[in-house]
């Protein structure tokens, strides 16, 4: 399945009914790029060719490989290997940036180490001071977790930017535009209210009320923490719709991707 993409859109991925793009949608737009969700769970083809400007990847109660209970992934895959490929921007968020590391060369594994659910206290490594996306964050961010799976090994030359206590790979950089993440900067406090509490039991986690009230106080500053990292990726689909269109031929569509180049700390090729 083909398609053409507008001049800034991002091509969303998802994989789950509660596992959308939230507010991620409206920072995007605040920056001038809008989105173009494939909810694969119910159906919908993913496309076979990613000709979008950038690519995000959500999360859901799957494995990278879980192909046969979603039968999706392998076309996800394929975007996100294309993406990896071309230098297209792409952020992936917890299957999403566990299926990038997979796709890169790193490991994951199925209900590994310890559960984590609700606001959590991360930190930020010294990769992370010249990243173009989490640079001059603050030391010791608050996301939040709601996971069992994990990366175990970071792909060969990745960039660890984010730490955690009990998952240590909270962030990482493939190349110069490849970013996964372990944890949800799309989710409110208000959406852990509609968490399961059987689940939650099961791995010996909180109540959604209790963790809800824990993310509500962590509101205010991880909004301003992820809405910042959401605008300036805003700015790198931006910048590669822009070379995209200065690289089309007269009346045509460009199919290629970005030159090379290395990047610097505003998302730009030098």
């Amino acid at each position: 399945m083909g398609g053409t993409a507008t001049a800034a859109t991002a091509l969303v991925i998802q994989h789950g009914p509660g596992e959308g793009l939230g507010r991620w949608r409206g920072w995007l737009e605040e920056r001038g790029v809008t989105a173009r969700v494939v909810p694969a769970h119910e159906g919908a083809v993913v496309p076979d060719r990613l000709e979008h400007p950038a690519l995000v990847v959500l999360g859901g109660g799957y494995l990278p490989d879980d192909d046969v209970r979603a039968p999706w992934l392998p076309a996800t895959r394929a975007l996100v290997r294309q993406a990896l490929t071309e230098r297209t921007p792409v952020f992936g968020i917890c299957l999403g940036g566990q299926m990038l590391a997979q796709v890169a060369g790193g490991e994951v594994r199925g209900e590994h180490g310890t559960p984590e659910f609700g606001s959590t206290r991360l930190g930020l490594r010294p990769e992370a001071e010249d990243d173009p996306l989490f640079h001059g964050l603050p030391a010791h961010p608050r996301a939040i977790e709601n996971h069992v799976d994990a990366v175990t090994a970071l792909p060969p030359g990745a960039h660890w930017l984010v730490r955690g206590d009990d998952c240590p790979y909270q962030a990482f950089r493939v190349g110069s535009s490849a970013w996964g993440v372990q944890f949800h900067p799309e989710t409110t406090a208000g959406r852990v209210l509609r968490w399961d509490p059987g689940r939650l039991l099961r791995y010996g986690a909180p109540a959604p009320e209790l963790l809800h009230a824990r993310a509500l106080r962590d509101e205010p500053a991880a909004t301003t923490t992820w809405r910042t990292v959401a605008h300036r990726f805003a700015g790198l689909a931006l910048a590669a719709a822009g070379e995209r269109a200065a690289e089309a031929p007269a009346g045509g569509h460009r199919p290629g991707g970005r030159r090379a180049g290395a990047v610097t700390r505003d998302g730009r090729d030098r």
